[in-house]
């Protein structure tokens, strides 16, 4: 993660958002400002119409007042109105604007980016860090360029009507200031750690609702419970210190405010003042304090929202800088023969606890690689490094010659379809999660086909809706074997020259691996393919099989040679066989 940032350094940073709108702010200010320069406007006629009416007895003045009390406020109200709601557009634009940035980003980020980041959290920063941030761009700024100027015009005011009595808000403005920085330093950590247990409780809320039949099954509901009663009591400390904070600054405020018309009263009350000071003065000085009140209480309260809007942007911030997948690449192959070649690649995801060690094998243009071996020994990092997810430490993987790091990042993935044990599904129909990502170049047709082949149309046809039934969110309506079989109509479809199968048929019953075995024999066909295997049974008529352990490459050959050569290939089949016996 970065370095923290100064408000100020974040706040230009966020400026920059607000640039593109200059004149709607320019209209917001207006309104604001305006909006406060009548509330000042009407105080300061106060003195007049006391003095004139009803010291002096003019009561047609006061009269003339009366008519103008309504069109001023009809025109504060309209004020009001241009203010607030153009400041409120141009919060939305620009949270808007950050949302668009923040989902481009995550879509861009290289997978250990999002192998090291809870989903939580990151959900998280779209909806809550947001939030915040729309805060400080629309209520924070609307209630400190309007109360600010309301103060202002204010203190103004007072001091053309007397400075003598207007004089001691000199001494409380430094005293004001310096209350300030301290509590926005405080707000702004209070924030930090508030934005900290937002992402604990949503990561902890999706892993829960992901999990739920995990939970019942294993009666964790109480255990879950009490993980998420401490998160979400933290949540609220966080929140009432936060609360604590601000009461705090705005009281501490208001006890100074108070001093100061105390010290006003006593000094209105000297002979010498008393003798210069007419009621409608006095009257106008004391309203005028008591409504500063007010504004300097909502000046201290926004700035708890300016600073969690700040310590938002920092969190947004982060996450914008960080480098997208490195895509230096400049060769872009319209479609490869599918000669791979890993030569001497070693691989570790963290410093110090290597994955592969000088790899190396070849697959020739359409012929089967299949990989075997136990749990966490390399085989699905050979498919990650194929497909650029990772790149290796030393080494490099090659395809018809060409280093993959060479090929542009698009260009090379296109080359690949890959089949996984985890089938990802979009909330849309089957015809649209077969044709993902390349909807606009296949017909209705196609895709029929693709369905054929892969076995998708022997469900899909009792479904209401056939192809264009709606599967839920990750295929909840369908089964495993037919989540996969959409997974393989897809591949079928991308119709790549390169397949990658990672253990495919691993999680499924034996009807469905029956129906599944033959939609992948039809895919291989022509193609290199890569099978991470677990049953041994689905890659014997591979051209090669290696033997993966603790990363290193420790037998080789077709199915029949390595069973002859009775080594750790063939205490595997033997274990495999005798567990299906």
């Amino acid at each position: 993660m970065s370095n923290p940032q100064s408000t100020k350094q974040v706040f230009r940073r966020f400026s920059v958002y607000l640039k593109e709108f200059k004149l709607a702010f320019f209209v917001a200010v207006l309104g604001m400002i305006g909006y406060s320069c009548i509330d000042v406007s009407f105080i300061s006629n106060l003195d007049s119409v006391i003095d004139r009416s009803l010291v002096n007895g003019d009561y047609d003045y006061l009269r003339l007042a009366a008519f103008f009390v309504v069109p001023i406020f009809i025109m504060r109200g309209l004020f009001n109105f241009m203010g607030a709601y153009t400041l409120a557009w141009i919060g939305n634009m620009v949270v808007m604007r950050i949302r668009q940035q923040l989902f481009s980003r995550y879509v861009h980020l290289p997978v250990s980016f999002h192998d090291q980041h809870s989903t939580g959290t990151l959900i998280s920063k779209v909806t809550y860090d947001t939030e915040q941030v729309a805060h400080a761009a629309s209520k924070a700024l609307l209630t400190l360029i309007r109360e600010g100027a309301l103060v202002i015009g204010l203190l103004t005011m007072m001091f053309y009507k007397s400075w003598q009595l207007s004089v001691v808000f000199l001494l409380l403005g430094p005293i004001v200031a310096v209350i300030v920085s301290i509590v926005s330093k405080r707000f702004r950590s209070v924030s930090k750690n508030i934005q900290k247990s937002m992402g604990n409780l949503t990561t902890s809320v999706e892993e829960i609702l992901k999990g739920h039949k995990v939970v019942l099954m294993f009666d964790g509901q109480e255990k879950e419970e009490n993980r998420f009663e401490h998160k979400n009591n933290h949540n609220r400390q966080q929140h009432m210190k936060l609360v604590v904070s601000k009461i705090l600054s705005v009281s501490t405020i208001q006890v100074i405010a108070s001093v100061a018309l105390a010290v006003v009263l006593f000094i209105a009350s000297m002979p010498e003042m008393v003798e210069n000071l007419t009621a409608g003065v006095f009257t106008t000085i004391v309203v005028s304090m008591t409504m500063l009140l007010k504004p300097l209480k909502q000046l201290t309260t926004v700035n708890s929202e300016f600073q969690k809007g700040m310590a938002a942007c920092e969190s947004i911030f982060d996450v914008l800088d960080q480098a997208i997948e490195p895509n230096n690449g400049r060769v872009k192959p319209e479609r490869v023969n599918g000669h791979l070649a890993f030569e001497n690649v070693d691989f570790a995801y963290k410093p110090g606890e290597p994955v592969l060690k000088e790899v190396s094998f070849t697959a020739e243009a359409g012929k089967t690689i299949a990989l075997v071996g136990r749990s966490g020994s390399g085989k699905s990092t050979i498919s990650n490094l194929l497909t650029r997810f990772y790149s290796p430490q030393s080494g490099k993987v090659v395809i018809d010659g060409q280093n993959i790091e060479d090929i542009e990042l698009r260009a090379l993935r296109k080359q690949f379809a890959l089949v996984s044990q985890h089938v990802t599904l979009f909330n849309d129909t089957i015809a649209n999660n077969i044709a993902y990502g390349i909807e606009e170049k296949v017909t209705p047709k196609d895709i029929e086909e693709a369905a054929r082949v892969a076995h998708v149309l022997e469900f899909a046809k009792q479904l209401p809706e056939g192809l264009d039934t709606i599967v839920g969110e990750n295929g909840l309506m369908l089964s495993g074997g037919q989540r996969q079989r959409i997974a393989i109509a897809r591949a079928v479809l991308k119709n790549a020259p390169i397949l990658i199968l990672d253990e495919a048929t691993s999680a499924l019953d034996t009807e469905s691996e029956r129906f599944i075995q033959e939609a992948l024999d039809e895919l291989q066909k022509d193609r290199t393919s890569i099978v991470v295997a677990h049953r041994l049974s689905t890659i014997e008529n591979a051209d090669e099989i290696l033997l993966i352990e603790r990363g290193e490459i420790k037998e080789r050959g077709r199915h029949q040679a390595l069973l002859e050569k009775d080594g750790m290939y063939a205490q595997l089949h033997k274990m495999q066989f005798s567990e299906g016996s």
